[in-house]
């Protein structure tokens, strides 16, 4: 996730800034919503009208019609809607009865909502290193932070590209542990081919504008294979009501909003499509990078079977002299963005847990040396080939 989204309106390089780098680059976005929403604004915008017109705002049947689409497109038999991608993270947590005391591992090298829904249930958030070639928790240092306490994993689908699931379930079903799937960046994303969010108790996805499936603000979707956890959650999200006034158990507001499920419906039959731009995408850089000659950058990695496919939420190299690179690029007119500049375990937020630097080399390093470049599915050839242009000339020159 990011603070913010910028939507202003990709321009593409003409063909005489796209040939050399010797002129500065005509501007474009990191991520142009603009673009998206110009081929399907008016559905969109009959889709707002009917949720006007019918001055029903909360929950209801667009928000049960988009749960029961959403459910369909990816296999799992229950998806619960909620206020954001953090909230979803937080009411699995709840669903699953973790609380103070408990410990829940997960990576550092993430959005701080990952372990901050781990704090905000009172329960303590335990970090491993990751794999440095996916940038996901490494699945071989899990075993060795567990601990008596220990109740949970939050494996991160970082990118768009799964966890080791395989090596992850092993060793939650060695253990007893809850396994909660943080696939903010990964809806569409599969592992032996079944989609993520299915392999984990609890499955959760972001709806923030910047995701691949984006709404118009905040959302957040939990999917479940079992019927009680979908209850339990859908009680959970409402204050644990299901009758006015009538409270089973302490839940939270936590609830999509109309708007953003007739919005997410319209976008839902859209999404293969766009993932597979951005996959055609990821597979020019690399011819591009290729042909370039540009040796030192590591692009970001492909599936490691044909089974787990990669959504590239993000496209992120690891570059030598990284911010000088970003630097040079923000020069050419060229955005990008750095996910994630410092690592959890050494944020302020989290000093309360005692780590320090040093102890996680592999998320530090990647802290150190990854740059995000556009991706989104409107980006074109031009566009891409003045990115790898403009990074060669650092490079090269």
């Amino acid at each position: 996730m990011t603070s913010s989204v910028s939507v202003a309106a990709g321009k593409e390089p003409s063909e005489k800034a796209s040939s050399s780098v010797e002129r500065k680059a005509q501007a474009f976005d990191f991520l142009d919503l603009k673009a998206q929403f110009s081929t399907i604004r008016e559905d969109v915008m009959a889709a707002i009208t009917k949720v006007m017109e019918s001055q029903m705002f909360i929950l209801g049947k667009e928000v049960q019609a988009f749960e029961e689409e959403f459910a369909k497109a990816f296999e799992c038999k229950h998806a619960v809607s909620c206020a954001s991608g953090s909230d979803a993270l937080v009411l699995a947590l709840m669903a699953a009865g973790i609380s103070a005391d408990d410990e829940v591992i997960t990576s550092p090298f993430t959005f701080v909502a990952t372990a901050g829904s781990i704090a905000r249930v009172g329960a303590k958030p335990v970090f491993v290193d990751i794999d440095p070639h996916t940038y996901n928790i490494n699945a071989d240092e899990i075993a060795r932070a567990i601990t008596s306490r220990t109740r949970a994993i939050m494996p991160v689908h970082l990118f768009g590209l799964s966890a080791d699931l395989s090596a992850i379930l092993k060793i939650a079903k060695e253990h007893n542990l809850v396994v909660v799937e943080d696939a903010a960046q990964a809806v569409g994303a599969t592992y032996e081919d079944s989609y993520v969010g299915n392999f984990g108790q609890y499955g959760c996805f972001s709806f923030f504008p910047s995701k691949n499936l984006g709404g118009a603000g905040d959302g957040g979707m939990i999917t479940t294979q079992d019927a009680e956890l979908a209850d339990r959650l859908r009680l959970l999200r409402v204050h644990g009501s299901r009758q006015k006034y009538k409270h089973e158990i302490l839940g939270v507001n936590s609830r999509l909003d109309a708007l953003q499920a007739a919005i997410l419906r319209v976008k839902l039959p859209h999404l293969e499509s766009w993932t597979e731009a951005r996959r055609r995408h990821a597979q020019r850089y690399r011819e591009l990078f290729d042909k370039a000659g540009l040796q030192d950058i590591v692009v970001a990695p492909t599936e490691p079977s044909a089974s787990n496919r990669h959504v590239y939420n993000q496209f992120s190299i690891r570059a030598p002299q990284r911010d000088g690179l970003k630097e040079h690029l923000r020069s050419c007119g060229i955005p990008t963005e750095i996910y994630y500049p410092v690592p959890l375990h050494v944020q302020p937020a989290f000093a309360y847990l005692g780590y320090e630097q040093g102890q996680f080399p592999n998320a530090e390093a990647a802290s150190r040396e990854i740059l995000s470049l556009p991706v989104f599915p409107e980006l074109t050839e031009a566009q891409q080939t003045l990115i790898v242009d403009s990074i060669a000339k650092f490079y090269l020159s």
